[in-house]
């Protein structure tokens, strides 16, 4: 049974300010049928003297007004009135949208277009949950670049989950396949988070020997090991204060998870060859492009350690699942380029729609590479099809053009008929045990090689053309054994 009806809807007064006529209307209607009673305006001043002479219980304002913005005017209503619950909307549908509306003091962000039953259940919460203590305002964010863009639906629950955040210590996961911008995400709640004037230290797991990365993260005291002629301080003392971001978690080695676990559980550790307990100070942000739960079942992750660092999950979507954001990613990369003395560039309609039409199994990063080939490389202005066909095809391995049997088959249709092939070969249809690893150690170790082969064994033109890190491209070239000729490296 629902307590809204009963208590709330019955007798809150809920003040609507936004400057298009059809949005009040529906909203008036929509509040109205769920028992609310709803005043409405399309200005600011409106909504302040009407919040200043003590009217309604709850607000929904719009950002753009014609007379002042619904974010410069949080501040002045919390003041006024701290208890009073605000709901912002906008159709600026960025992160730094969402940050300022919950660090001004909203309750809530909604981007537009949103659901109406949505906006009624989200009052109904404002109304009923207790009230916390704002957070601090913002500073000047105005002048800052935006760390993330996009505005499909995946990447708007993004924001709205990273401003939720960005107020706490909480740890938080971040997966999402190689290239879809995580530590752009692990940036963005240190920037915007109330360690923001502490320091941002990241650490890749797959970029540092196993060996050294206990003495990487926690420091070692002089003589600890051959070679420790003095002390050195660890990652965990350099982000004192701030934020420490652990990437590709998944190639922690277990002896270091296990220390990993201590500093988390017990918010203190020693250095490699010392004695003395160090309070941690820092916020964890974990990423990876691994499946971990498929890394603990093969014993290879600690589960206690898993739950420690997943408090708050964050999936990033490939590209690929985000099409509608590539125009607006790609005018930010040429944008970026042509800050950079780079000649500017546009894409024409047709190649704007080839592009979004593309796998990008290099996901952001790919992208963003391909941009600045087309910026540095091409003399015309406009860029039409023709060049983007030429580079999708020849410039780049991608899902789009592998085919491994049947004609317009795609790379995963063959991949997964293949599988299948493969495993029913094994009398009941099951996989063997450790799959998992094989069939990635099967499918990297070609492509690596293809891809160095492409670029004349260039590693680092190699990694942006599999839109990996430089050092993870090492790594692999290490674990998978593969041979690069000489005066090729």
């Amino acid at each position: 049974m629902s307590t809204m009806t009963t208590t709330t809807t019955t007798t809150a007064t809920i003040l609507v300010a936004d400057d298009d006529r059809g949005i009040r209307t529906v909203l008036s209607q929509a509040l109205g049928r769920a028992g609310y009673e709803v005043r409405t305006t399309g200005n600011a001043s409106t909504l302040w003297r009407w919040v200043s002479e003590g009217e309604g219980d709850l607000v929904i304002t719009d950002v753009v007004m014609p007379d002042e913005s619904g974010l410069d005017l949080l501040p002045r209503i919390k003041k006024i009135r701290p208890e009073l619950r605000i709901i912002v909307m906008s159709a600026q549908n960025t992160l730094l949208t969402a940050v300022k509306a919950t660090q001004r003091g909203a309750f809530e962000y909604l981007p537009k277009p949103f659901d109406l039953k949505e906006l009624v259940n989200v009052v109904g919460r404002a109304l009923s949950t207790p009230r916390a203590v704002p957070a601090e305002a913002a500073g000047a964010e105005d002048e800052e670049k935006l760390p993330l863009i996009g505005r499909s639906p995946a990447m708007q629950e993004i924001y709205r989950t990273l401003a939720r955040l960005m107020s706490t210590d909480l740890s938080v996961m971040i997966t999402g396949e190689s290239g879809t911008g995580k530590e752009l995400v692990a940036r963005a709640l240190h920037d915007y988070g109330k360690r923001r004037n502490g320091p941002f230290v990241a650490i890749n797991m797959a970029a540092i020997p196993r060996e050294l990365i206990e003495s990487e993260l926690f420091g070692h005291e002089k003589g600890a090991f051959t070679g420790a002629t003095q002390r050195a301080a660890g990652r965990f003392e350099q982000a004192e204060g701030g934020t420490l971001f652990l990437d590709e978690i998944g190639d922690m080695p277990p002896e270091a998870q296990t220390r990993l676990l201590r500093v988390l559980q017990e918010g203190e550790y020693t250095t490699v060859g010392g004695r003395t307990p160090i309070r941690a100070n820092v916020r964890i942000v974990a990423a990876t492009h691994r499946d971990l739960t498929q890394l603990i079942r093969q014993g290879l992750f600690r589960e206690d350690l898993f739950y420690r660092l997943n408090v708050v999950p964050i999936r990033l979507p490939p590209l690929r699942e985000r099409s509608e954001d590539i125009p607006e990613l790609i005018r930010h990369f040429l944008a970026q380029a042509g800050s950079e003395g780079l000649p500017s560039k546009t894409i024409d309609g047709q190649a704007m729609d080839r592009l979004r039409k593309h796998r990008w199994p290099g996901n952001v990063r790919e992208l963003e590479n391909l941009v600045r080939r087309l910026a540095a490389l091409y003399s015309q202005e406009v860029i039409g099809i023709e060049v983007i066909e030429q580079e999708l095809v020849g410039g780049t391995p991608h899902a789009d053009s592998i085919s491994g049997g049947v004609e317009g088959e795609g790379l995963s249709a063959t991949v997964e008929r293949h599988l299948r092939e493969y495993f029913g070969n094994h009398g009941d249809g099951l996989p063997p045990a450790g799959v998992y690893d094989r069939v990635l150690r099967e499918v990297e170790r070609p492509l690596v090689t293809i891809a160095l082969e492409a670029t004349r064994g260039n590693q680092i033109k190699a990694a942006h053309l599999l839109g990996v890190n430089r050092n993870t491209l090492r790594k692999k070239i290490k674990d998978l054994d593969i041979q690069i000729s000489r005066g090729l490296k």
